[in-house]
């Protein structure tokens, strides 16, 4: 490669570039699960993201000499993320580069110059705007398929982080199960004194109170403060709220959600799992049309995968350890069974979470995937 030319995304056809780069990268990576295409551009687009109210993004694509896209980076400023945890950080993200030191080198100075004329000094990454998007790149169990909800990458990629001098700042693991027959004791035993001792029920939801009425705003208003305390959380604004909703909520078979309330009917905890979109979302290369649709839309209806998502569980801070957890095992665990499910996976969870991650232990999860948010100061380049 004679150079590596970096550009800031200005035209349709270079965010074509940085949107369609992984189909490339990623072909003979039998492992990686794609983003949604319109979700990528969807990401950049005032009209279509509200976080971009207080968000700051910028696309960068990096070209060879022949003016052949070779990698790519997004640079994010959170303003509200800043403000909450006294940073002054900019974030990097979409982050995807072919195995050549000059290319990883060159995207990650794109956003370091543009954070530090923001006035930014530290970057770290990878990281999206919010939370829930995808975060931290893969250290291990690079064999194993991805999800619809973390970041896949090759080998290498770590490799390139810290021979550039990014350091670890927080890592996530997930957690791996084979879904039982039966109800450990444990969890039945748990949810029965939850019931009686705090009078805690489950419920599942519909679409037309989620539709018509604001239990949708207090799911989401929950995950708010169940989430407030862990890294890099912003909570979500009424109008991301909506959004969300608006997205998901047609995917969601409620039966695979449930949430629990108190005696006085206030929303305690929810969990949202989804049948697993690995395959289908292979399967649609990440474009929804011509047939992308399809492959989704069989997954989610008639021809599940043996495996289910655990996207998000979440308990009110004053109701956790009150066996809120072991409600929603002994709800889900018999749906998962009927349903034709044999393992299950959680999204991302910090390591740091022990409590988290400690609920897991009666059904002997396989622990790993390993994925780290990396850091690095932004020294001030002299003129």
């Amino acid at each position: 490669m004679e150079e590596v030319i970096v550009k800031e995304v200005q035209s349709r056809r270079e965010m074509d570039d940085f949107v369609r780069l992984p189909r490339r990268l990623y072909a003979d990576f039998p492992c990686y699960v794609p983003d949604l295409e319109s979700d990528v551009r969807n990401t950049f687009d005032v009209r279509r993201n509200s976080a971009l109210e207080f968000s700051d993004i910028r696309a960068f694509v990096a070209y060879d000499g022949s003016g052949r896209p070779v990698g790519r980076v997004a640079g994010i400023i959170n303003r509200r993320a800043n403000q909450k945890w006294g940073t002054r950080q900019v974030r990097f993200g979409f982050i995807e580069f072919e195995d050549d030191l000059r290319i990883s080198a060159a995207l990650l100075d794109a956003v370091a110059d543009w954070g530090r004329g923001q006035g930014m000094e530290e970057m770290v990454g990878p990281m999206a705007i919010f939370d829930f998007d995808k975060e931290g790149m893969l250290l291990e169990d690079f064999d194993r398929p991805g999800s619809s909800i973390t970041i896949y990458n090759p080998p290498y990629y770590p490799r390139h982080l810290e021979a550039l001098g990014f350091q670890k700042e927080v890592d996530w693991v997930q957690a791996h199960i084979e879904i039982p027959k039966q109800l450990p004791q444990r969890y039945a035993r748990t949810a029965a004194l939850a019931q009686e001792m705090f009078g805690l029920r489950v419920r599942k939801l519909t679409h037309k109170e989620l539709r018509e009425s604001d239990i949708g705003r207090r799911v989401f208003r929950l995950l708010n403060e169940a989430y407030a305390p862990l890294y890099g959380y912003t909570e979500l604004q009424d109008s991301q709220i909506d959004e969300y909703l608006a997205r998901y909520i047609p995917l969601l078979d409620l039966r695979m959600v449930p949430v629990v309330e108190n005696a006085e009917g206030e929303l305690v905890g929810v969990a949202i799992t989804m049948p697993s979109l690995t395959r289908a979302l292979q399967r649609s290369g990440g474009r929804l049309w011509p047939w992308g649709w399809f492959h989704l839309l069989r997954a989610l209806k008639w021809k599940r995968e043996d495996k289910a998502d655990l996207y998000l569980v979440a308990v009110r801070p004053d109701y956790q350890g009150l066996g809120v957890n072991a409600l929603f095992f002994a709800d889900l665990l018999p749906i998962y069974n009927k349903l034709g499910f044999k393992q299950a996976e959680t999204g991302p969870q910090l390591e740091t979470n022990l409590k988290e991650l400690s609920q897991w232990k009666p059904l002997h999860p396989t622990v790993g995937k390993r994925r780290r948010c990396y850091k690095k100061i932004l020294t001030w380049k002299e003129e």
